[in-house]
């Protein structure tokens, strides 16, 4: 552990089998190590952003197995927003202050290409300066298949019609016989990889998530971390790396044994030894719990994604963010804290710190 140790401190890069073993680490002393990056990078900077999450619709041909969201089985209540509404939604953010619209949604086959990319043309026609943060891989996988279009042409239809960066969903755990059960049918890993790939050569940026805390194992998780440092060294478009905490209620994957606090604070800490190359470590306060993720910035996190105002996806499975954090609310929590706020735009420009 020593010579791991020793690596760390001297800026050099930690293979599969080291970062394996990190998880066998005292966890002070991983979040130590952890935090002396974070702190290099940013020193007690903590950001954020004004943003509004949207999900247009819940109706989905994929039946993911660790998905409360979709209106299959344990939720019967189906919806697909008008563009109408999904404007009157963005009217309201924007007149709160939001800057982002992150725009995710089921795969819906009624719906129609022209229902998902008309709503970011009609956001952007009433609202140029707002940055639409739209459109997973599985979202630009499922509709380049039910459309007959390559990636490159509906990647290029989504920059015509006004998105400006993707989010990172759809990555799960890029092991593809963990995905068989958890996921069958939704991207291939190789096939997310070269969505984001193909995004990042136009120019543009992205995230990667990771679900973690369900079937995988430990080794999922770094060949995951591994795999996303690995395309990050070709192409530099992912801003932020973001481990999603499975959240276990009204789905079928049944799993006995949920990942203690302790395990959840090293991952954050590893992923930010690992992916050296990847700017930003989001402590994601929706599925880790608003407390762990303000602890979560002692151990290499430096972003907690936003106000978010309203969510969906992670609230269907359990998780308390169905109305977002107010503002000031947000402000306060991260100064309590012993960090400082600093409000980013979605490329992460600083917009304003609160001393």
């Amino acid at each position: 552990m020593d010579k791991i140790i020793e690596k760390i401190k001297n800026n050099q890069r930690i293979n599969f089998n080291e970062a394996v073993k990190l998880y066998d680490m005292d966890l002070f002393t991983l979040g130590e190590l952890a935090n002396k990056k974070r702190e290099k990078l940013y020193g007690k900077k903590s950001f954020f952003n004004i943003n509004r999450h949207i999900n247009p619709t819940n109706e989905c041909k994929d039946i993911c197995k660790f998905c409360a969201f979709s209106a299959h089985r344990k939720n019967p209540n189906p919806y697909t927003m008008t563009h109408e509404e999904i404007l009157e939604i963005a009217k309201k953010a924007i007149s709160h202050g939001a800057k982002e619209l992150h725009i995710v949604s089921a795969h819906n086959e009624k719906a129609g290409i022209d229902w998902y990319l008309g709503a970011f043309r009609k956001i952007k026609e009433l609202y140029p300066k707002i940055h639409i943060k739209a459109l997973t891989a599985a979202e630009v996988n499922f509709l380049s298949e039910s459309n007959n279009l390559s990636y490159d042409e509906m990647i290029d239809l989504m920059i015509k019609n006004g998105v400006d960066s993707m989010p990172g969903g759809g990555a799960e755990i890029f092991d593809e016989k963990v995905r068989a059960k958890i996921c069958k049918g939704k991207v291939s890993s190789d096939n997310w990889f070269k969505i984001h790939q193909l995004w990042h050569e136009r120019g543009r940026k992205s995230n990667v998530t990771m679900l973690f805390g369900h079937i995988e194992n430990r080794e999922n998780r770094i060949d995951h971390m591994m795999r996303v440092r690995e395309l990050q060294d070709k192409t530099g478009g992912f801003n932020a790396f973001i481990p999603l905490i499975y959240q276990k209620e009204n789905n079928y994957l049944e799993v006995k044994n949920f990942p203690t606090s302790q395990e959840i604070l090293k991952t954050y800490a590893i992923s930010r030894l690992l992916l050296d190359n990847v700017p930003h470590i989001k402590a994601y306060w929706v599925t880790s719990t608003v407390n762990l993720s303000l602890v979560a910035q002692e151990f290499g996190a430096d972003d907690l994604d936003g106000t978010i105002e309203k969510e969906s996806i992670n609230s269907a499975a359990g998780a308390k963010s169905a109305n977002g954090l107010k503002l000031e609310e947000f402000i306060h929590l991260i100064k309590d804290s012993g960090f400082i706020p600093v409000e980013r735009d979605s490329l992460y420009n600083e917009l304003k710190v609160y001393e």
